[in-house]
């Protein structure tokens, strides 16, 4: 795994709890989840071909 991958996870983490705190505080909760939603979206997409590439080699080292 890619150290820069973390800190994109990271910061794509940060973005999503600031703009969840101020679009709760001013009373849109609805585009807060949407926000938590499309971030949580976006670090499944980032992390999704990273656990492929996992069992893929788990694959390769029990595969005799």
């Amino acid at each position: 795994m890619e150290v820069d991958l973390i800190f994109k996870i990271a910061g794509i983490g940060i973005v999503v709890a600031v703009l969840n705190q101020i679009l709760s505080r001013t009373d849109k909760s609805e585009y807060a989840m949407l926000t938590t939603l499309a971030g949580i979206i976006a670090v499944f997409l980032m992390v999704i071909p990273e656990i492929k590439d996992l069992f893929e080699e788990v694959k390769d080292i029990l595969d005799f």
